[in-house]
């Protein structure tokens, strides 16, 4: 079974001006990151603002990161979209770019005939029985409206072709019981920043992480002192990190997220509209926030 541990960034989306891709910043940002000891990148999740893009776009991003990341870099494809014909498409398309694993989302628009287990089970279920690549669960109902039953995703974890989920919630409890029920060999993976170091604690194999675009180094310090087994250290990067963090991926989301990015070397640009960048008094705040974290 395909390995998922370590630090993962989502990869964030570059536009130009007039909010057309941006192909020469999308290259400098890979680069810079290959140097980081980061397993992978995740190309067209929510950070790459992928409900903004064309199936067009997503598959020119997903051939422009496998061309630019560095050989040995997990590349994973975030292909979830409302429908599994599509999803399937697209993440076949992706498997022959060299994509080891699909991050799929859960489906949400049709809430009041989605959300509940066996219609969860029977989406994943579809797009895993067609898929060339495995299928790991994506849940932030944060941004769905939809958070994916703990008895779905325990049935799910049966399928041997759904091989892991990112938990995005910020519910400790719910992924410590995931870890504790889920079929062995099912990996667990935090999509939340802050409360990582005690994500992996409790059993998660890594993160995906969109503070990782901006601060890539303290991420991976948290993992390199978690799997050494430093605790002291672990815990005075998490506190380090929790107000950026949060500020980033919670308060001010995408477009407080680019703007730390372009402190810390990156380009991160303007986000798609409707999204707008973050004004002078938020830009302060993380300004303030980042102060001796480095990209």
């Amino acid at each position: 079974m395909l390995k998922l541990t370590g630090i993962y960034p989502p990869i964030a989306t570059p536009f130009t001006p007039d909010g057309e891709i941006y192909p020469a910043k999308l290259k400098h940002n890979i680069e810079k990151l290959n140097g980081v000891n980061l397993t992978g990148y995740v190309v067209c999740g929510s950070t790459g603002e992928s409900v903004m893009l064309t199936p067009e776009e997503k598959q020119g991003l997903f051939a422009a990161v496998a061309q630019h990341a560095k050989p040995g870099k997990q590349l994973l494809c975030g292909t979830g979209v409302e429908s599994v014909r599509e999803t399937v498409a697209l993440t076949n398309r992706a498997a022959e770019m060299g994509y080891v694993a699909a991050m799929v989302r859960t489906p949400h628009y049709y809430k009041n005939l989605l959300d509940n287990v066996d219609a969860q089970v029977t989406y994943f279920r579809a797009v895993a029985d067609q898929t060339k690549i495995p299928v790991m669960i994506y849940n932030w109902p944060q941004a769905t409206g939809v958070d994916i039953a703990v008895e779905a995703v325990l049935r799910l974890s049966e399928h041997p072709n759904v091989i892991a989920i990112k938990e995005s919630s910020g519910n400790l409890d719910k992924l410590k019981t995931l870890i504790a029920s889920v079929k062995p060999g099912f990996q667990v993976l935090s999509g939340n920043a802050p409360t990582l170091f005690t994500a992996l604690r409790a059993g998660a194999t890594g993160g995906v992480l969109a503070f990782a675009n901006a601060a890539p180094y303290a991420c991976v310090t948290i993992w390199e002192a978690f799997r050494m087994r430093e605790e002291e250290a672990g815990l005075d990067w998490q506190q380090r990190i929790t107000t950026p963090a949060t500020l980033v991926t919670v308060k001010y989301g995408i477009p407080g997220l680019k703007y730390a990015m372009d402190l810390n070397g990156y380009y991160g640009g303007s986000p798609r509209l409707p999204l707008v960048p973050v004004g002078p008094a938020v830009r302060k705040e993380i300004e303030a926030a980042f102060d001796g974290i480095r990209g």
